[in-house]
């Protein structure tokens, strides 16, 4: 799928408020994730995944982080996330099924903390994004 010019500057709209915020959203979105499908958890064995710690919120901002940079390259995404795909594919060996739980709840998160920013263009497009970059992480276990 390929994101139009008009999906690509709504998730820049989007994403350009979460920039400052990534680690709060980040851990929020991944606490939401966690607590509502705890068999995400298995890649995290001996890691703090309380609501508030250290842990969940520095991944959380590689998460956000991730998605920011991503958004800079809507033309591009599988090669903006190439090393990522590796690392998740052939390091982690996450689950390709956990992408889109969490892509889930990225969006209520988002939602939650920018209702005037998510409109349903704005949404519409995110979702999208966030198809792509799912994609674009599990492309390699194949």
């Amino acid at each position: 799928m390929v994101l139009s010019a008009a999906d690509a500057t709504h998730v820049h709209t989007v994403l350009d408020h979460v920039k400052g915020h990534e680690d709060t959203y980040g851990a929020e979105a991944l606490n939401r994730t966690f607590t509502s499908h705890p068999q995400t958890k298995t890649y995290f064995h001996g890691k703090d995944l309380a609501e508030n710690s250290a842990y969940l919120h520095s991944h959380g901002k590689k998460v956000m982080s991730a998605l920011v940079n991503a958004s800079a390259h809507c033309d591009n995404i599988y090669g903006a996330l190439d090393k990522l795909s590796d690392m998740h594919a052939h390091e982690l060996m996450v689950d390709p099924a956990n992408f889109p739980i969490l892509a889930h709840n990225i969006l209520v998160t988002l939602a939650i903390h920018l209702p005037q920013v998510l409109t349903p263009a704005c949404h519409v497009s995110l979702d999208k994004f966030l198809c792509e970059v799912g994609d674009a992480l599990t492309h390699k276990y194949r």
